[in-house]
């Protein structure tokens, strides 16, 4: 007998491997209408109130029909975590198995692999890894815009963060962040306006340009203008006011103790942009220089020295990357602007954070978890780990 000397063909799988990173989108999800067939999944979950057993003899008909021990009818298709639990389940990872094989030709299930980075049964985020087929066209950009991944986070209430997996995604060196409505809730301007009256002229304008709509640079300048005469003692009322986004210190503390450089790029103001670097302990901050009037009383609603606008914040996360030695696949960027958008394009992980609408559609990734500590999970960083990092 003659051996069989044929080998199976070899699996046409290139060295590149993708990661996705799946957060499930609520602490304490509310959906509409509790599902009567539903088992309580999480913590959170709550069965519906109203059952068989509410009728007792001698109950009291009624004409609510929201009182009625009967499922009404739901205003759409169900999310499915509302039936298999609200919280990342095997049924959720195994349909996404199924929409990665249907999306990503020559991609098999079984060269798939999934790792929870939460310990708890309830584990709200999983890192999914997958080989990329060699002979597959599809581009990483493409995956993260693909309707097939969006109907999958949409059904299960999921977010989906695609990367590629590299050793500079587990080990990046320098983080750069946007200011307003990112490291912190308010947007320093209108903070300003507020003060004086001018907030709905003012978060119009800056409505438009975080959205694209209008071009950065003649903005701020529209919106400074308005604030000629404020007391230039506007800086020292506005502190107290100034909140930090949930996760934020937490963040920027882990962060430090891994030893990352970090910095915050502003399309704000110096002041304000200095004291919060402080505060946090940033390496870096760079931010707009409003003109003081002669006598140092008030603003005179002008702009000095180079504008911070999307180019210049590009330029800076190149020049501190350079200065530092660290690679641009090290660097990652955290913003929610449009004007971020050109430094998370040159970042090896540019995250809109909360962002705004076409901003999400644009950037390479999106997060709007509860808080911005969540930015951890995306470098593979378990709650464990996280939390041995903050202790």
């Amino acid at each position: 007998m003659v051996a069989d000397t044929t080998k199976p063909p070899a699996l046409d799988v290139a060295p590149t491997h993708l990661v996705a990173t799946l957060f499930y989108k609520a602490d304490s999800p509310q959906h509409f209408f509790p599902h009567p067939d539903a088992s309580p999944h999480s913590p959170h979950d709550l069965l519906p109130e109203a059952s068989l057993d509410s009728l007792r003899d001698g109950a009291v008909p009624t004409d609510n029909m929201s009182d009625y021990p009967l499922e009404p009818p739901t205003p759409g298709p169900n999310p499915r975590d509302h039936l298999y639990g609200s919280y990342v389940s095997q049924s959720c990872l195994t349909d996404f198995f199924v929409t990665l094989t249907n999306i990503i030709p020559g991609l098999m299930e079984d060269t798939i692999a999934s790792r929870r980075l939460e310990k708890s049964k309830f584990c709200r985020v999983v890192e999914v890894t997958f080989p990329l087929p060699s002979a597959s066209p599809l581009l990483l950009e493409t995956l993260r815009r693909h309707d097939g991944v969006s109907r999958f986070e949409r059904e299960w209430n999921v977010e989906a963060v695609f990367q590629s997996d590299t050793v500079f995604r587990r080990h990046k060196r320098l983080a750069i962040f946007d200011m307003d409505s990112t490291l912190i809730q308010q947007e320093v301007i209108d903070e300003i306006a507020r003060l004086i009256g001018v907030e709905a002229q003012v978060s119009a304008i800056t409505a438009a340009a975080m959205n694209g709509e209008l071009d950065f640079e003649a903005s701020l300048r529209r919106r400074c203008a308005l604030l000629k005469g404020v007391p230039s003692s506007v800086w020292d009322t506005l502190k107290p006011r100034i909140t930090l986004n949930e996760g934020v210190r937490e963040l920027i503390s882990a962060l430090k103790r891994l030893g990352f450089k970090t910095a915050v790029l502003s399309g704000g103001f110096t002041p304000l942009t200095g004291w919060m670097a402080t505060q946090l302990g940033l390496d870096y901050a760079f931010a707009n220089h409003l003109v003081v009037s002669a006598d140092g009383q008030t603003l005179t609603g002008e702009l000095t020295g180079e504008i911070v606008h999307a180019e210049k914040k590009r330029q800076h996360v190149l020049e501190i990357a350079e200065r530092e030695g660290i690679l641009l696949d090290q660097v990652l960027v955290v913003g929610d602007g449009a004007n971020d958008l050109p430094m998370m394009g040159v970042a090896g992980l540019g995250v809109a954070f909360h962002a705004k609408p076409k901003v999400q559609m644009q950037a390479p990734a999106r997060l709007n978890s509860k808080s911005m500590l969540d930015v951890l999970y995306l470098l593979g960083l378990s709650r464990e780990e996280q939390e041995e990092l903050l202790r």
